[in-house]
């Protein structure tokens, strides 16, 4: 399994993913988790990115909202209870990692 986060140059809420999905991963066997800085627009369509922080598991954004196109800009993320925050809950991504196959 792939984990890929995406972010633009000093995104505040890259570092709160990357956490979350530390803790997301606890007690999985090791995975690989790489970074990629997007700087525009045309890198942001190359890659999937809806905005800044986006992961992808194996290539594909599992919070994708259907008919968003590619974005350069800050991406929010709807928690458990409504909230608006910068990056997914980490339950919210155990969820996204068990359906993707993740082991565990």
């Amino acid at each position: 399994m792939e984990l890929t986060v995406l972010a633009v140059p000093g995104c505040p809420h890259a570092p709160v993913l990357e956490q979350r999905v530390a803790e997301a991963l606890t007690g999985q066997p090791a995975v690989t988790v790489t970074r990629q800085v997007i700087t525009d627009a045309d890198e942001a369509a190359r890659w999937g990115m809806s905005g800044s922080p986006t992961l992808l598991i194996d290539g594909h954004d599992p919070f994708a909202v259907p008919g968003a196109g590619p974005a350069v800009a800050c991406r929010m993320y709807r928690n458990e209870d409504g909230r608006l925050e910068g990056a997914p809950s980490a339950a919210a991504l155990r969820r996204a990692l068990e359906q993707a196959g993740a082991p565990g």
